[in-house]
């Protein structure tokens, strides 16, 4: 690596095998100009932090990363270390994570990005400056619509802007609000073989003071082969459950998502999942409207 970003460093008036290291620190203005090149990937970077203790999200983008490092350089931030009353020896934790960890992590944060965009287009929501649109999603998204108020329906939905506009629309006209449920039992994530990552939450729907119902909403995310981490929605499957159409004395828990992993995967395989609604607990529904 050091070899080419030298290279690089010092427009190729330097041969790349001569001194590689000096040569990078002495002709690079500073230290954000030099962590910004091309050839210093993101990965490297996220190594380093990691490395030296700093936590960051492991889905961070390179500029946030290069941040990191200038705060730590500068001793702005403090590393996870403690030290030992009795041998005064200090130890570094490091969290160890597993894949589906990261998964998890990367479908938490999409839900809270996703829900506060979309809810912040009802006329009387708090205004993102992210604009919504079709670019959130890729050309041949598909959406599948199904709800059950006072009859079944379903809605089918192809191509980004029309995925975008009814999703749109039930916030913008029919002044829904989504509540997900971003806990361990709201939130199930999965990666297929092929990469596409199924997200799975569950939540409440409500309008002005009333909680209407529950939802349960499956998102297909791909990652952009040109954009570093960035994801856009492929596929999206919307149930709602309207508490009208429960069965006297059945009642309502806090919503859940109770899919297994291989059931998720059987979606991207293009099976159907149903909405599960019975033995729901109305009672312990806990959450503000």
């Amino acid at each position: 690596m050091f070899p080419s970003l030298c290279a690089s460093s010092v427009s190729n008036m330097i041969r790349p095998d001569f001194k590689a290291i000096d040569a990078i620190l002495v002709y690079s203005q500073n230290v954000e100009e030099l962590l910004k090149r091309r050839k210093v990937y993101r990965e490297i970077i996220f190594k380093y932090l990691a490395a030296q203790g700093v936590p960051v999200p492991p889905s961070s983008e390179k500029h946030l990363l290069i941040d990191r490092v200038k705060q730590y350089w500068s001793g702005q931030l403090t590393t996870h270390l403690y030290e030992d009353a009795e041998t005064s020896t200090i130890h570094q934790i490091k969290r160890q994570k597993s894949p589906q960890d990261d998964i998890r992590d990367l479908g938490e944060e999409f839900c809270q990005w996703f829900f506060k965009l979309l809810n912040s287009q009802h006329p009387l929501g708090v205004k993102s400056e992210e604009r919504w649109g079709p670019q959130h999603f890729w050309e041949d998204a598909k959406m599948k619509f199904c709800y059950n108020t006072l009859e079944k329906n379903m809605e089918e939905y192809v191509g980004a802007e029309m995925v975008s506009l009814r999703l749109l629309s039930l916030v913008k006209e029919e002044y829904l609000l989504f509540n997900p449920n971003l806990n361990a039992n709201g939130l199930k994530c999965v990666m297929s073989p092929h990469g596409l990552v199924l997200v799975a939450v569950a939540g409440t729907l409500h309008r002005d003071n009333t909680c209407l119902g529950i939802f349960e909403q499956v998102f297909g995310l791909i990652s952009c082969p040109v954009r570093e981490n960035t994801w856009k929605i492929k596929l999206v499957n919307l149930k709602v459950v309207g508490q009208n159409v429960l069965e006297p004395g059945m009642q309502m828990e806090k919503p859940s998502i109770k899919y297994e992993s291989y059931q998720l995967q059987e979606l991207y395989d293009g099976k159907e999942l149903s909405v599960r609604v019975h033995n729901l607990k109305l009672a312990s529904l806990q959450v503000s409207s």
